[in-house]
């Protein structure tokens, strides 16, 4: 009897071991999976916080390289009637890259730049670099392109230097003859773009010679005028560097010559900028930033230069 006692108390001790084995082995196992899940939570959490990160640079690379998106929206622009040329490429450029609608609204540079002062549109265009008190008020321009613009004559025309007032004198019909700047005795040809041409604009503008020029030949295209030139000794004209071709000769200018580089660097003087501006005191919309970002970027060149203008320096 005493026997069979001490059998059933070793038999339930060692159940009770048993029992508490196993349930050591379940905690154990609890605590290794709750680890595992952890571990796999925190990395994943880990990896979305990375991927996330990285497509946020990626985005602000991206707006910084000038790439384009397709974004929807519109912009609004206004002001500048010379840079219309421009940003008619624009338009259609950039509305099928990004599908946004650049809106542009030719009303002057000074209307332009009021206009972006008082907020009626996003982006004022301007082909003149801003006044000290128009940037004091809060404005800022960005320069997106050059507008340079070549002097020529026939290539039998000795003369092969002119300095700015020169050429004003030349065109307002102060000197008359050649032979009063350096070229053989003949009677000067004054010729140029038709009234309304941007081109004509900003050569009027840039010799100071606003109104005040006395036309022989008042010509409707860039190749009407380097034709005209081409054919005639004792002629003058003006246009776009992009458009001269080896039928003309292009004059320095103050002995500087006129190319991509100088026109650049701002050596040639027969140039002006065409300016967008923004206004500091207004949020820029999205579509807005992207469209200036791209336009001042290399990706925009080509087009510049198909407006017949040169890029700007990168």
């Amino acid at each position: 009897m005493k026997a069979k006692k001490i059998l059933a108390i070793a038999a339930a001790a060692l159940l009770a071991v048993s029992a508490l084995t196993a349930c050591g082995g379940d905690t154990t196992s609890g605590s290794s999976e709750s680890s595992a899940s952890e571990s796999s939570t925190s990395e994943s959490s880990t990896s979305e916080s990375s991927a996330s990160e990285s497509s946020a640079s990626e985005s602000s690379e991206s707006s910084a390289s000038g790439e384009v998106s397709q974004m929807g929206g519109s912009v609004s622009t206004d002001g500048s009637t010379s840079m219309e040329h421009l940003m008619g490429i624009y338009q259609e450029v950039y509305t099928e890259l990004s599908g946004t609608t650049i809106n542009y609204n030719p009303t002057g540079s000074g209307s332009g730049i009021t206009a972006v002062t008082e907020g009626r549109c996003d982006i004022g265009l301007a082909s003149r670099d801003l006044k000290e008190e128009e940037a004091a008020t809060g404005l800022t321009g960005h320069i997106v392109a050059i507008d340079g613009i070549a002097v020529i004559v026939n290539p039998e025309n000795p003369v092969a230097d002119l300095s700015v007032e020169q050429i004003k004198q030349l065109y307002t019909g102060e000197v008359t003859n050649w032979s009063e700047v350096g070229g053989n005795d003949g009677e000067v040809v004054v010729i140029g773009r038709e009234s309304g041409s941007g081109t004509r604009d900003g050569f009027e503008e840039v010799v100071d010679a606003a109104d005040a020029c006395v036309y022989n030949q008042e010509l409707t295209s860039t190749g009407a005028v380097i034709a005209a030139v081409a054919s005639n000794p004792n002629a003058i004209g003006y246009a776009s560097l992009s458009a001269v071709d080896d039928t003309v000769k292009t004059l320095t200018v103050g002995g500087v010559e006129c190319s991509e580089e100088t026109i650049q660097s701002g050596d040639y003087a027969v140039q002006r900028n065409f300016v967008m501006v923004t206004n500091d005191n207004e949020e820029l919309s999205a579509e807005a930033e992207a469209f200036l970002n791209w336009a001042l970027s290399e990706d925009a060149d080509e087009y510049v230069r198909e407006a017949g203008c040169v890029p700007i320096q990168h």
